[in-house]
């Protein structure tokens, strides 16, 4: 098998020259000063090349479209357009394209090297992200539902999060993770968590959470192109708008230039010119369903309601937080996680540590009951989660205050 084998002396000396390798670069690295304190906070992401919205969001004469099928449209024209893009996970290839349609199509036009199903397996699904952009491929992976992304979560905080980082900023993981997320018509315990805040606990990776297909089609082709980990959370209940009360998440398709900056919030909902002058108004800040719940809810407050739609949780929208905070002075906090040790939870905290002398009531929160799982039965994942007449309620209390 071998031409030549090494003798002992060979080895020998080999081990040797790498013994005297490693002392001359340790020794050298003790050599060199000590990084300043601020360093501390450099290369925790890469720069974007992604800083302003461009592109026309609702070109004349364009089709309305759900989200899926704005995702789908995102990902199949970075497909076309970069050949470096791959797209892989559980039961995206074939015609089916995934358990949700979201890569309909795409395996076929593509080809099998560049659109495939991987086993159940998302720490190889995550961890391969490492490798695939090393190498120089640009990775567009799926986790199937959110609740499975746990068994990825070694590769995700320990690899993925971190490279940039600890490398100095010399390798960071460019990675695309798409994960349908929410609850909705009794899906149960396995399949319909909201997982958030766990992942933003994982500081260098960015977290994108659009309410409908215009966000979706644009924060789709940001994250693409920005040259960190991003965590693509799509709500299975808005993917069609077959869930009552969602119908804005369609929306007229971008045209293939659009794109919208990571960490930019958008106002869904304004209140009125006034309600503001009369002072009776108050801001939700929400994103994903919640921006549907406190829609619907403010029709029953006309004009007094404001919604502030994040769409992307990091990097965090703080200066169009606080700017809704200081205009109406009384706010709440939507989401459909549970709340207790929560992002909401500590976004409320934030906004009452840096906005307390223009606030005129405690910010509020809202979100699912703190239970370990969402129940099957229909009639207890109602009673877990926020909806429309629970926003209602809690915007009364505030309005009222």
């Amino acid at each position: 098998m071998y031409d030549k084998i090494a003798t002992a002396d060979e080895l020998n000396r080999i081990e040797q020259e790498v013994a005297d390798q490693v002392n001359t670069d340790f020794e050298s690295a003790l050599r060199e000063p000590n990084p300043s304190e601020s360093d501390l906070y450099t290369h925790i992401f890469a720069p974007t090349p992604v800083t302003e919205e461009s592109g026309e969001r609702s070109p004349s004469g364009a089709e309305t479209v759900v989200m899926v099928d704005a995702a789908l449209h995102a990902v199949d024209e970075i497909l076309r357009q970069h050949p470096d893009a791959l797209l892989y996970g559980q039961d995206v290839g074939g015609e089916l394209g995934g358990v949700f349609r979201e890569a309909a199509l795409l395996a076929k036009k593509y080809g099998d090297q560049r659109v495939f199903n991987t086993p159940i397996m998302e720490a190889y699904i995550i961890g391969s992200t490492v490798g695939m952009s090393a190498s120089g491929c640009k990775p567009i992976v799926e986790v199937q539902f959110a609740d499975y992304i746990f068994p990825g979560v070694n590769q995700l905080f320990t690899e993925v999060s971190r490279s940039c980082y600890l490398s100095n900023g010399k390798y960071p993981v460019q990675a695309l993770i798409r994960i349908p997320i929410g609850a909705y018509g009794s899906g149960g315990p396995y399949h319909s968590s909201s997982v958030e805040s766990f992942v933003l606990q994982m500081k260098g990776i960015k977290v994108c959470y659009p309410s409908n297909a215009a966000d979706m089609k644009g924060l789709m082709k940001a994250a693409f192109h920005d040259p960190n980990p991003v965590v693509m959370f799509e709500h299975k209940g808005l993917y069609w708008s077959k869930v009552k009360g969602t119908e804005l998440a369609k929306c007229p398709e971008p045209d293939e230039h659009y794109i919208v900056p990571l960490g930019k919030a958008r106002t869904a909902l304004e209140a009125s010119e006034e309600m503001l002058a009369n002072g009776t108004t108050v801001g939700v800040i929400t994103y994903g369903m919640g921006v549907h719940w406190a829609i619907n809810a403010a029709k029953h407050f006309t004009g007094q309601v404001e919604v502030l739609d994040l769409r992307t949780l990091n990097p965090l929208d703080e200066t169009a937080i606080y700017a809704c905070v200081k205009k109406h002075g009384k706010v709440l906090v939507l989401t459909e996680e549970t709340i207790t040790h929560s992002f909401a939870e500590a976004l409320a905290g934030r906004i009452s540590s840096n906005c307390f002398q223009h606030l005129d009531a405690p910010v509020s929160i809202l979100g699912a009951a703190n239970t370990p799982a969402i129940p099957l039965n229909e009639n207890l994942e109602k009673a877990m989660l926020p909806n429309t007449e629970k926003v209602t309620a809690a915007l009364e209390k505030l309005l009222n205050y």
